[in-house]
């Protein structure tokens, strides 16, 4: 599927910058998670003795407590938290050592089970040669999604990082879009941003002046509402072929 461009006019020059979002943008999260999640459950049932079926149950319930009480903050994703409040609410008091042996095998587990998404290194390498400046703005703690982006290989093509640990809320929140810019030295009309998440990125996006890109997994064309980016995508190689005919100066077409 083409990249659908909804507002051309946005996209007659080549962007100063290109900052991304990291879980399902540059790579699937929800296999990774579940295949994370299912290793914990199965650890726990053997050292706690407990079925695996309850310490799921518990550790939804501990979840929903930990975002609710902490709200938009990095910490209100902690695998940690979520791990030592579901020890808890077993009947277990505060298991320290089991707490981060779980938090480990879930993380270990999830770097082990994801993968990029195609073109996604190709397309930096163009960026790079370009000299288009790159970022990340993504939210969780600074630690995980450094961990990430070492684990894909990635660390050199990314100019900053930015995640809602150091910029102190969660997107759409405007501080770490403009965080980013701030260590970018540019404008937000120079950017661009490319996310998968409509009220997270996209919002986030248009409401500090970005030129937003969204990312969908199907193959079949997304459509908008309230929340509306300037172009839309699900294959990484479209943007490629769009920054090619910008540089080359072609007309750009819906």
């Amino acid at each position: 599927m083409p990249i659908k461009l909804i507002k051309v006019e946005k996209f007659i020059n080549l962007p100063k910058a290109i900052i991304f979002d990291t879980d399902n943008t540059l790579y699937a999260y929800s296999p990774a998670h579940k295949l994370a999640l299912n290793s914990v459950f199965i650890k726990a049932e053997s050292l706690l003795d407990i079925k695996k079926d309850l310490f799921e149950k518990k550790f939804k319930e501990a979840r929903c407590e930990v975002k609710n009480r902490i709200h938009n903050k990095a910490s209100s994703h902690s695998r940690l938290l979520y791990i030592q409040r579901t020890i808890e609410l077993l009947g277990f008091k505060t298991e320290l050592l089991l707490t981060l042996d779980l938090e480990q095998t879930y993380w270990r587990t999830f770097l082990q089970s994801c993968k990029l998404y195609p073109n996604i290194r190709e397309l930096l390498e163009m960026l790079n040669n370009l000299e288009i400046k790159t970022a990340i703005i993504t939210d969780l703690n600074s630690q995980i999604q450094f961990r990430k982006i070492i684990f894909f290989g990635l660390e050199q093509y990314f100019d900053y990082v930015v995640t809602s640990e150091e910029s102190g809320e969660d997107k759409p929140n405007k501080a770490s879009f403009e965080l980013v810019t701030r260590k970018l030295k540019l404008l937000p009309e120079d950017c661009w941003m490319i996310g998968d998440n409509i009220e997270a990125d996209i919002k986030g996006g248009n409401n500090c002046g970005f030129i937003t890109l969204h990312k969908y997994e199907s193959n079949k064309a997304k459509s908008y509402e309230k929340i509306i980016p300037d172009a839309s995508f699900n294959e990484f190689g479209s943007i490629i072929q769009l920054i090619k005919k910008i540089s080359n100066g072609k007309e750009i077409s819906i």
